[in-house]
């Protein structure tokens, strides 16, 4: 095996690009989002929800772990690309089992799901060795992710709401790893400062992530008002819809990406700032806009529908979650908490006085009205509140 000096990515002064196998790997993540997306569209009801937010979870949990993972190790290294390629097909058995994770393809779902988790933090405890100052948080996380795996395999095994309850308690063992920082009997537990990430490359990564959920408000929009008559109805539904992916990557880019990775990048603790402005508080936008894109496909399809309590949720509880997720991201990594984000939060909650009285169309402009608002706000205050040089070092990004 290659030497550890080759196997680890420089921590020099520069930036830490994402390179072009990265790029490739999160196709496969693409395929998951769709899957996730439109498995919510075939199973709109309290228990399709609840199906799909714990499949959510593990898809995200599989793609940050891989996350980490890059970010020490160079995936240009032979050993590095061939378990990365190992997980992509894990991931996309995993993708493949989504609709039927529930059903027929429980097991398959679990067995993947484990076996990249599994693998890949076996391959980096080997890599690294006993000796290196990695080697010790990989052990822990390795016990960490048998501990859960263990419960994905039963949960395979079951069926009805045995399997929902398993896997919730999977769930619950692998997302408490982090916080707790993987204490083991025996190696002890990790301290934040132990992950020595590169700051800069897990900002830009999760910002790919965002476009990847955001392509897929895309691709909805446009296949859904591809597939019928180019009525006025749906017509201003997918125009809605298009403002509606608009606004939510003008809330996350126009401003505070690049802030945000310029202080995770001059961070005297990043990891710290990884495990909770990344790791956890991108989960929620990443649903929001997911489910945001349903609220598009339901709108576009059937514009003069009467609303439904399921339908008035996607259409408000996407965009709020995205808003939620966003403002905890800005008070953890920027220290500030947006005002906006809470008014624009507060909108939508009123608006579901109203939703369940009118017809998706309205339902969808009303919904995508409160986002729009929400950027334009932040446009306002960026442009008059923000000194120039401010303003241009945001923009610019990390140097």
């Amino acid at each position: 095996m290659a030497s550890t000096t080759t196997l680890l990515r420089s921590r020099g002064t520069g930036r830490t690009p994402v390179l072009s196998f990265e790029l490739f790997f999160d196709l496969v993540y693409v395929f998951a989002v769709t899957q996730l997306a439109h498995g919510l569209l075939d199973d709109l009801t309290l228990a399709g929800l609840g199906h799909t937010t714990i499949l959510l979870l593990a898809v995200w949990w599989a793609w940050m772990y891989t996350t980490w993972a890059t970010n020490w190790f160079n995936p240009d290294h032979l050993v590095i690309r061939t378990m990365l390629i190992g997980v992509m097909l894990a991931s996309l058995v995993m993708a493949v089992a989504i609709p039927q994770a529930f059903g027929a393809h429980g097991l398959a779902f679990a067995i993947s799901y484990v076996a990249l988790q599994v693998g890949r933090t076996a391959v980096l405890v080997a890599a690294v060795g006993r000796r290196h100052e990695l080697g010790p948080t990989f052990q822990r996380i390795l016990a960490w992710v048998l501990a859960a795996g263990c419960l994905w395999i039963v949960g395979g095994l079951l069926d009805g709401w045995l399997r929902v309850a398993v896997w919730i308690l999977a769930l619950l063992v692998d997302y408490a790893g982090p916080v707790a920082r993987y204490a083991t009997p025996r190696l002890g537990r990790s301290a934040t400062t132990d992950w020595s990430i590169s700051g800069d490359h897990l900002a830009e990564r999760c910002q790919l992530f965002i476009i990847v959920a955001l392509g897929e408000t895309i691709v909805i929009t446009g296949s859904t008002y591809g597939a019928g008559e180019f009525t006025a109805a749906r017509t201003t539904a997918f125009v809605a819809g298009f403002l509606g992916s608009v606004a939510m990557w003008w809330i996350y880019f126009h401003y505070t990406a690049g802030r945000g990775s310029e202080q995770i990048s001059s961070a005297a603790d990043p990891g710290r700032i990884g495990r909770s402005g990344y790791t956890y508080l991108h989960l929620p936008m990443v649903a929001g806009i997911i489910g945001s894109a349903v609220a598009f496909d339901l709108a576009i399809a059937h514009p003069d529908a009467p609303a439904t309590p399921a339908t008035v949720a996607t259409m408000l509880v996407g965009p709020a979650l995205f808003l939620l997720g966003h403002a905890g991201f800005s008070l953890v990594v920027l220290s500030y908490l947006p005002r906006s984000r809470l008014v624009g939060v507060a909108v939508l909650a009123a608006l579901g006085l109203v939703l369940g009285q009118v017809s998706l169309l309205a339902g969808l402009l009303l919904a995508m009205g409160g986002l729009v608002f929400v950027a334009l706000w932040d446009t306002v205050w960026f442009f008059v509140l923000i000194p120039r040089r401010e303003r241009r070092a945001a923009v610019a990004g990390p140097r």
